[in-house]
């Protein structure tokens, strides 16, 4: 029988840190109080464990203390990172290491913003801490941004300080990631916070994968969506889509084909067209939603990575996220931007998304969720498909949608938010699963012209999707 975890308190938690002799260091709180340090005062005994705590509120003296950020920000990750750095550097500049060789440092710092008065605003903040888990080591690093959902200012400023108080207790006692994580939630829910970036480094992270750390935070309902650019790196969402033209093409890209590319460019070539569109200020997403990660009810850490090495070598942009529906998409995006945004999808998935049995679970159904993609400025993209050879294609004039619904589609075609694709026809009949089948099967020169060129060459060194190098 598993042993129930035992989860303490965040007071209990700050006391276990006091009473460790050897754990020592600074802490910087801007934006929401000092309710991480309150943890450990209230808890006793920090005076063996807090070597100062600061909160520069005034723009001046932390512009004077810190220097100030390019573009003038104050809750952002630069903000963040110049407070470690130097706070932690006053730490080994200050303290006697030789009167104490066994004194772990650490610095935490976080900068927030939490509801305004008006609760016209989204709370939200970085954290993050540097610490020794050896005090003969160079120190470790974790960073990561929250979106705070309490309604009320002062209940997101008890939420920051638990998440501290479980984020220094996870540092010195926990040794996995993952573990590290989880533990992040301890007394909060997702109805408190979501994290929706996290970043480990240093010594003792040096094996971490921050891309599976990303993945896990989305397969641990942590977040909806994470975000990779084309160097791989994964960012908090809001610094890559904020104020975007953003247009979304949804697919399992596994592996990407040429026929993706196809939809892509057509897709991307009307979207430049449109008058509320400006150019330099599209972002291309690719989104891989959660369920076509798993295989066998599990999601494949391999198989994520594979498809966003590709993808990002391609020099795009990818979001996992945790939604079937793409009234879901459409509305997570926009909560981004109001700018307007686009959509391309399939004749297949269209069908789909009008299918009254996918919006059962909401009280007001397939009405509901129209209503989210109504009132929001988003053009859809249909690439055509054709069933079969002596077929006609389907587009969105002959598209087959149930009566019941059809005054639906016809409101969205009627008003131009349905827009059909150019294509190519010698890639229209390239489907990713029968690329799949015949990299399994091993057909040396069957399938490496249907995806991206250079694609293949990825898919052979690497042995990706299954590919047998063993045998070639």
């Amino acid at each position: 029988m598993k042993e129930e975890k035992v989860i303490l308190t965040p007071i209990q938690k700050a006391l276990r840190i006091n009473l460790d002799d050897n754990i020592y260091g600074s802490m910087v709180e801007i934006g929401a109080g000092q309710e991480v340090a309150r943890q450990f005062f209230r808890a006793g005994s920090a005076s063996g464990t807090i070597a100062k705590t600061m909160s520069a509120y005034d723009k001046d003296f932390s512009d004077a203390i810190y220097g100030k950020e390019e573009d003038g920000r104050y809750v952002c990750k630069d903000r963040l990172m110049n407070i470690l750095d130097h706070e932690y550097g006053l730490l080994e500049e200050r303290l006697d290491r030789k009167s104490f060789p066994d004194r772990k440092y650490f610095a935490f710092a976080d900068t927030v913003t939490t509801l305004n008065y008006d609760k016209t605003n989204q709370g939200h903040g970085w954290i993050g801490v540097r610490f020794q888990k050896d005090s003969n080591k160079k120190w470790n690093e974790i960073i990561i941004h929250v979106n705070l959902h309490d309604q009320d200012a002062k209940l997101q400023q008890e939420t920051v300080g638990i998440l501290g108080a479980n984020l220094l207790h996870a540092c010195f006692y926990l040794m996995e990631p993952k573990e590290i994580l989880k533990e992040l939630y301890d007394n909060l829910s997702r109805s408190n916070l979501d994290i929706d970036m996290v970043n480990f480094f240093g010594p003792d992270f040096k094996d971490v994968d921050n891309r599976l750390l990303s993945l896990s935070l989305v397969k641990e309902g942590m977040t909806d969506g994470v975000i990779f650019t084309p160097d791989g790196l994964n960012h908090q969402p809001s610094e890559i889509l904020y104020k975007k033209n953003i247009l979304t093409l949804r697919g399992s890209f596994r592996p990407v084909t040429k026929v993706n590319i196809d939809m892509l460019e057509n897709g991307l070539k009307e979207f430049k067209a449109e008058k509320k569109v400006k150019q330099e200020n599209i972002q291309v997403l690719f989104e891989i939603t959660l369920s076509n990660l798993k295989a066998a009810g599990e999601v494949d850490e391999q198989d994520f990575l594979d498809r966003v090495d590709i993808l990002c070598s391609l020099g795009y942009t990818v979001m996992i996220s945790n939604f079937r529906k793409y009234y879901k998409v459409i509305e997570y995006l926009s909560q981004f931007t109001a700018s307007r945004m686009g959509l391309i999808i399939g004749v297949d998935n269209l069908i789909e998304m009008f299918e009254e049995k996918y919006y059962r679970n909401l009280n007001g159904g397939i009405m509901e969720a129209f209503g989210i993609i109504f009132t929001r400025d988003i053009k859809i993209y249909l690439y055509p498909f054709k069933p079969s050879n002596n077929s006609e294609f389907l587009n969105s004039t002959n598209i087959p949608i149930h009566p019941r619904v059809k005054a639906l589609y016809q409101y969205l075609f009627v008003n131009k938010r349905i827009i059909d694709l150019d294509y190519n026809d010698e890639v229209l009949s390239i489907f990713s699963r029968k690329v799949l089948q015949l990299l399994h099967e091993n057909k040396q020169g069957e399938w490496e012209h249907m995806v991206p060129e250079g694609v293949d060459e990825i898919i052979k060194e690497k042995c990706l999707f299954g590919y047998n190098c063993e045998i070639n």
